[in-house]
C-alpha cells in the first residue's frame, strides 16, 4: 500500500491515481494525512478489502510529507560503517540519537533556502510510526512501523559544530532541512524491507550511495532502542542515518550552493528533488 499527502489531503495511490481517502470511506477516515497513524490498524485494514474507486490522476508538484506534523522526529548518527569511518569514528555502541525539530519537514520537491555556505547532504530512509511503541523488543519492531519514505537529514554542518558542544538538533531543522516523501510505502511493499539500494546526486553527479542492509541499527532496532527509553507515538518520524559520501568528508570539502538540484532515491519507494536558493535576506 502506498499513501501521499496531496496538497493537505490523505490519498491512497493505485495503478490508476489517487484516491481521496476521505470521500473513499464516505467519511470513516479524515482528510489529515498526519490523523491516519492512530487509527493504522484499522485504515490498513480497511484498504485492504475495500472496493477502492475513485482514482484520479494528480500533480506530483503538490505532495507534501506523508507525516507532516508529528510530535517527535528522530535522527540517528554514524549508523552506517561507511559513514563512521569517513567521519575518522568508531563503531558507536548505541544509537547516536539527536532531534530534528517537526518545524522543519517539507514535501519531496520543490526550493530550499540556504542557511550559509556549509548546507551538507544525507539520504537517509525514514521510518514512520504506525502503533504506539513502549519497551518494544526488536524482534517485533516492524510490527510499529506504518510504512517507509524517502528523506534528507540536510545539515548546516557551520551551525551543527558549533562549540563548546556541538548544535546538532540546530544544525539540521532550519526551515525545509527535514524533505520526506514522496509517498509512504507499506514494508509488504518490498520484497527484502532491510535491504534497499538508497542515494543521492548533485546537479547529476552522484555523490552518494548505499544499501540499508548496512545500518548498523537496523529500522527494527532502532524502534527496540528508542522506545525502551521514551514512548513513540503515532505519526513519529525516525531518520535512520545516512552512509558514507557527504561533502563535510570531502577533501576538499563540498556544500550545497544556490542553483544546486539535488536529487534522493530510494529503491521501492521514489524519488525527491529539491533545489537550492540563496539565504534569505
Amino acid at each position: 500500500m502506498r499513501i501521499a499527502n496531496l496538497d493537505g489531503r490523505l490519498v491512497l495511490l493505485t495503478e490508476d491515481g489517487a484516491v481521496d481517502v476521505e470521500r473513499a470511506s464516505g467519511q470513516r477516515f479524515s482528510a489529515d494525512p498526519h490523523a491516519v497513524y492512530a487509527r493504522w490498524d484499522e485504515f490498513a485494514s480497511w484498504a485492504a478489502d475495500a472496493p477502492v474507486t475513485g482514482a484520479e490522476a494528480f500533480d506530483e508538484a503538490g505532495l507534501r510529507a506523508p507525516s507532516p506534523t508529528p510530535a517527535q522526529v528522530f535522527g540517528v548518527g554514524l549508523n552506517y560503517r561507511d559513514h563512521a569511518a569517513e567521519a575518522g569514528l568508531g563503531l558507536p555502541g548505541s544509537p547516536a540519537v539527536f532531534t530534528k525539530f517537526p518545524s522543519c519537514l517539507t514535501g519531496p520537491y520543490g526550493e530550499v533556502a540556504l542557511t550559509g555556505s556549509t548546507v551538507d547532504w544525507e539520504v537517509e530512509l525514514v521510518a514512520v510510526i504506525g502503533r504506539e511503541a513502549r519497551n518494544v523488543p526488536a524482534e517485533h519492531g516492524w510490527d510499529h512501523v506504518a510504512g517507509l519514505t524517502a528523506g534528507q537529514d540536510l545539515s548546516d554542518r557551520a551551525v551543527q559544530l558549533a562549540g563548546p558542544a556541538p548544535q546538532f538538533s540546530l544544525g539540521k531543522s532550519a526551515p525545509g532541512f527535514g524533505p520526506t516523501g514522496p509517498w509512504l510505502v507499506t514494508s509488504d511493499e518490498f520484497a527484502d524491507r532491510d535491504n534497499l539500494e538508497l542515494g543521492c546526486a548533485v546537479n547529476g553527479e552522484s555523490v552518494q550511495k548505499g544499501r540499508t542492509s548496512d545500518l548498523i541499527f537496523s529500522v527494527p532496532e532502532l524502534v527496540a532502542r528508542l522506545s525502551a527509553i521514551l514512548p513513540l507515538l503515532t505519526g513519529d518520524v525516525i531518520f535512520t542515518g545516512t552512509p558514507s559520501g557527504v561533502g563535510m568528508a570531502r577533501s576538499p570539502q563540498r556544500f550545497l550552493a544556490a542553483g544546486d538540484d539535488l536529487v534522493t532515491t530510494i529503491e521501492g519507494i521514489g524519488t525527491m528533488r529539491h533545489r537550492f536558493t540563496e539565504e534569505p535576506s
